[in-house]
């Protein structure tokens, strides 16, 4: 049950980025030829005006195709023939989508909450040898940690895991002042975890603050930035080598991924919580690789645009959109022989695990 739910989430986060650029060329007046949910060969579709509805047999990804969209046409209504600042909306829209509902849905999930943790130091652990006069203070924020903004608690920890050793570059806010702590050395130790177990950690305990309608607007935003920036940071990590294809998931890994998550969770109302709230996560993750400046994602298409609308200006002349086409072509297919390794290996680690 907990995967088809999860099925189900990614389905709409997909179905969400196809309909933002359906709306968005809607009303820029551009011809949509087509609206398909999903993949491969159709399983039910419909004619409505000039727009062919389609829901299709494979649960990957979806479609929403314009007319003129890489090719020259004589209709006046094609993608090509729009204003420019039209044919860039209707490129962003599907990431505007995705960014949107995952910002409603964090809210949704983070709402009944009594309040929400801090990344402000509200008491250390008996034996803490870090939070004393010379270095961290109870109620100081911290703001940056190596280079890196903290949104939230948890990045906190995220970013001292992040980091592989004990001395950090720290921001801090303190008294409304921020104040720089460079090579600032932590130390671990261990404590009790209140079951009888013990584990080795900074014991920095961080502070909570009250739901308010304001807080949850500000606490839901930072949980969105927080999301881009690990985006951010896996992919610095994926091209310096830090990490490889083993820590990357396709559908089929994110799926599996959610669907563990669910079965982990203690009740089913938690399982609910927690697969929207990883939906949520997923939701601003597609946004953020979206506008990734690759051929045939939507930053692609968006950089190309810009491009092509500045060169056309300096030759004064019109630039045939097929050589674009052409672009955008190879690296769908370059895009589609990585997402079938990716699954793969997923499919393979489900099956061996």
């Amino acid at each position: 049950m907990a995967i088809i739910f999860a099925i189900i989430i990614f389905s709409f986060l997909i179905f969400i980025h196809e309909l933002g650029h359906f709306l968005a060329a809607k009303a820029s007046g551009v011809q949509v030829n087509e609206f398909a949910m999903f993949m491969g060969p159709a399983i039910a579709k419909w004619q409505r005006g000039e727009t062919l509805y389609s829901i299709r047999c494979i649960p990957l990804g979806g479609y929403c195709a314009m007319e003129g969209e890489d090719t020259d046409t004589e209709n006046p209504r094609s993608f090509q023939k729009a204003a420019w600042w039209k044919r860039l909306g209707i490129l962003l829209a599907g990431a505007f989508m995705n960014f949107v509902s995952g910002f409603l849905i964090f809210a949704l999930v983070l709402a009944p909450s009594d309040g929400f943790a801090q990344p402000v130091i509200a008491e250390a652990e008996p034996g803490n040898t870090i939070v004393y006069e010379e270095g961290l203070h109870v109620g100081d924020r911290i703001l940056k940690i190596n280079g890196s903004r903290v949104y939230i608690a948890s990045d906190a920890s995220m970013l001292f895991g992040l980091s592989g050793d004990d001395t950090h570059d720290l921001v801090v806010e303190r008294n409304g002042q921020k104040l720089e702590l460079n090579d600032f050395t932590m130390e671990r130790h261990e404590f009790s975890n209140g079951d009888g177990s013990t584990s080795v950690r900074y014991g920095i305990l961080f502070g909570y603050e009250e739901n308010s309608f304001g807080n949850l607007m500000s606490y839901t935003w930072n949980n969105c930035l927080s999301v881009v920036q690990s985006v951010k940071l896996s992919l610095q990590m994926l091209l310096s080598g830090q990490a490889g294809l083993n820590d990357v998931a396709g559908p089929v890994g994110i799926v599996q991924m959610m669907s563990n998550t669910a079965q982990a969770s203690p009740t089913v109302w938690d399982a609910v919580l927690n697969l929207l709230y990883f939906g949520a996560f997923i939701a601003v993750n597609l946004a953020v690789m979206n506008l990734l400046p690759i051929p045939a994602l939507d930053g692609g298409r968006a950089v190309a645009l810009l491009l092509t609308v500045a060169v056309e200006k300096l030759i004064g002349r019109k630039i045939d959109p097929k050589y674009e086409g052409y672009i955008h072509a190879a690296g769908m297919i370059l895009l589609l022989a990585f997402m079938a390794v990716v699954m793969f290996k997923d499919i393979f680690v489900i099956f061996k695990g």
